[in-house]
């Protein structure tokens, strides 16, 4: 039972028998009801013959009773006494009376025929006008009454289905015919009908049960090989590798297909963590090794002490290990927060801050804007600050930063008018520890990760950061944010 092929054939087969089993006992029952009918029809004919010719004033003994062996037949009077019973009825069950010897009155119940009334010429002429009065024979029209019973004729027992019809004779008796066809061809059938069914369900099931396994073997068949090249790839370690992908265009595909760009992603943010770390490790290297060498130094000739030197490598080293926890928290998930922060006043109090700045910033800000938007008061803060140094960083004359509705958003633009970022450049330069040819002083080109740390907050507060090529001449990076909803 844990295994997919044996739950699918098991689920198949019992759904199957189920099925089987509802429609054959519906099978079964419909047949047995429509026998039934032909039979209880048989019955009422017979029943209806025998009547006829009692309520016509035809005397007992003369009543005719065609096919006796098939149609057996029992008539009893108003006090259930047996009046008439067929030539070969030897037991008979089901009908009114059990017995099947005329009463020692039934002679005296016999009647004249019509044609011997004094007046059967006036009969004759007012016939529609005598008939249904009382007094004249009829046979009842009201649907006969059915009955399952038994009945012996010569020596044979058998099943019958009696029809019970009541007729009056001339003379005003009331008699009850009850004439029995037999339910053999019914029983018959459904016998036979039964037996193929209980014979062939168990051959059928047995070929569903096998047709699903295989079918199921089959259908899973790629699943097996995507699990055991997933296994070497754990094993292994090796995320270059793929699982293989059938030529089908059934689910199991699309399963090798998204199991595939998994790996595909999964490699690609391994190896992006293996470069970080490389590169993390490569930049907090070089200040580490300059503030030994400087302590080194300083402990053997005091008098050599570059004190602001190792202030700065310091304090390198404190903004490098601030973006990486940064950096941490923000691939783990952090989430930005939901306040309100004001964009407009936002950047008026970075750009306060900033009095040391080579070139004094300008700032464009509407008056009177609502610039609001929900997110990290800091993290925006650090955005901003972010491209500012970098703006201060490339600027030869002219930085400005600029607030302004756009859409459904708030749209900040920081510019400057230095070289500007090449076209091809303007996506690599959003990569961790990436710096261009012309910034790869360490000292006045940071490590690297100023630009990757404001397009990870922007992504984290649903915003997009990108550059183009300002007015000024330089680069223009546009931060846009959504408003709040």
């Amino acid at each position: 039972m844990r295994s997919v092929r044996a739950r699918a054939a098991i689920g198949a087969t019992l759904v199957v028998a189920v099925a089987l089993v509802a429609a054959g006992l519906a099978v079964l029952l419909v047949l047995r009801a429509n026998l039934i009918d032909q039979t209880d029809l048989q019955a009422e004919v017979a029943a209806r013959e025998a009547a006829g010719q009692l309520a016509t004033g035809t005397p007992y003994e003369d009543v005719e009773l065609d096919d006796e062996e098939d149609h057996p037949v029992q008539v009893t009077d108003e006090e259930d006494r047996v009046v008439i019973v067929s030539k070969d009825l030897k037991a008979v069950t089901g009908t009114g009376a059990s017995g099947v010897t005329p009463a020692p009155s039934a002679s005296a119940g016999a009647t004249s025929s019509p044609g011997d009334d004094d007046d059967g010429d006036d009969a004759d002429d007012d016939g529609d006008e005598d008939r249904g009065r009382p007094g004249r024979g009829e046979v009842s029209s009201d649907d006969p009454d059915f009955s399952d019973g038994t009945a012996t004729v010569g020596r044979t027992t058998a099943d019958y289905r009696f029809a019970a019809v009541e007729a009056t004779t001339p003379d005003g008796v009331t008699l009850t015919v009850y004439a029995g066809a037999p339910l053999a061809a019914e029983q018959e059938a459904v016998n036979t009908v039964r037996g193929a069914m209980l014979t062939g369900l168990p051959l059928l099931l047995v070929v569903v049960a096998g047709v699903t396994w295989l079918v199921t073997r089959r259908a899973l068949r790629p699943v097996e090989g995507i699990r055991r090249e997933m296994a070497a790839i754990t094993a292994s370690e090796d995320l270059a590798r793929r699982v293989p992908e059938p030529g089908s265009r059934d689910e199991i595909a699309a399963l090798a297909r998204t199991t595939n760009e998994t790996l595909t992603v999964l490699e690609a943010s391994v190896e992006r963590q293996r470069r970080f770390v490389a590169d993390a490790s490569h930049e907090l290297r070089s200040p580490i090794a300059s503030l030994r060498t400087q302590l080194e130094v300083a402990e053997a000739h005091p008098e050599l002490l570059d004190l602001p030197g190792a202030v700065a490598d310091t304090v390198r080293l404190q903004v490098l290990a601030a973006d990486l926890l940064l950096l941490a928290r923000l691939d783990a998930g952090e989430k930005p927060g939901s306040a309100t922060v004001e964009l407009g006043a936002l950047v008026r109090e970075e750009v306060s801050q900033r009095a040391g700045d080579r070139i004094a910033v300008r700032v464009e800000v509407p008056e009177g804007g609502a610039f609001e938007v929900n997110g990290s008061r800091g993290q925006l803060s650090r955005v901003i600050g972010n491209l500012l140094d970098n703006a201060q960083r490339h600027a030869e004359g002219s930085v400005a930063v600029s607030v302004a509705a756009d859409g459904h958003g708030v749209r900040v633009e920081v510019r400057d008018d230095g070289a500007g970022v090449p076209e091809e450049e303007r996506e690599r330069i959003f990569e961790r520890f990436v710096r261009l040819d012309d910034a790869r002083s360490r000292d006045d080109g940071g490590a690297g990760l100023g630009l990757a740390i404001a397009r990870d907050v922007a992504s984290r507060h649903g915003g997009t950061l990108t550059v183009h090529r300002a007015a000024e001449g330089g680069a223009a990076f546009r931060l846009w944010l959504p408003r709040p909803s």
